[in-house]
């Protein structure tokens, strides 16, 4: 027989083989993805209560799965694809799935960036990212603690032990040389 008090009620999660890790694991993607989950489900459905529902069952079964299943340890492809199905099948449970005419979809310019757009983007993004692994050390660390973490120069400067204008000076290094490489890789 089991004890009233330790009993969870049927409508909570009980995720007791995670540890502390796998719990803050599952806040920060909780944290990262809820809102553009939120945005696209509700693009789909038409009805931000709902897709709250939705999002908060994406979220449930991805508590159930757990981030083992991630090889990549991102699990953002899974998170709108489950998110995704769970909106169109709520659509279909309240027919509200309706069809466009493809003239009408031909004609409408979409909100969203393209997939080209997305993937240059995430291109150009890789690339910058080797050009940086290509800075000496300290600039490296100026550059992260600046634009990562968005520290004004005088944090960087209690930070890192240098003056104002030496952290000023290794940024503008830094950024200057990110350009030549930048400019030498499109030619």
């Amino acid at each position: 027989m089991t004890d009233p008090a330790t009993e969870s009620p049927a409508n909570l999660i009980s995720v007791p083989r995670w540890g502390t890790d796998h719990n803050n694991w599952l806040r920060g993607i909780v944290g990262r993805y809820e809102q553009p989950l939120l945005t696209f489900a509700a693009r789909i459905l038409g009805d931000p209560e709902l897709a709250r529902d939705v999002v908060q069952d994406t979220f449930i079964r991805l508590g159930q799965s757990g981030p083992w299943q991630f090889a990549s340890g991102d699990p953002a492809k899974w998170l709108f694809k489950v998110c995704r199905n769970r909106a169109i099948d709520v659509c279909r449970r309240m027919k509200r799935l309706t069809f466009i005419d493809s003239n009408a979809l031909a004609t409408h310019a979409s909100e969203e960036a393209s997939p080209a757009d997305v993937l240059a983007s995430r291109d150009d993004h890789g690339a910058l990212l080797r050009l940086v692994a290509r800075l000496p050390a300290r600039q490296q660390e100026v550059i992260q603690l600046r634009f990562q973490n968005d520290l004004s120069y005088r944090e960087i400067a209690d930070i890192t032990g240098l003056t104002e204008t030496n952290v000023g000076f290794l940024l503008h290094t830094a950024l200057k040389s990110l350009r030549e490489h930048r400019a030498e890789l499109h030619r």
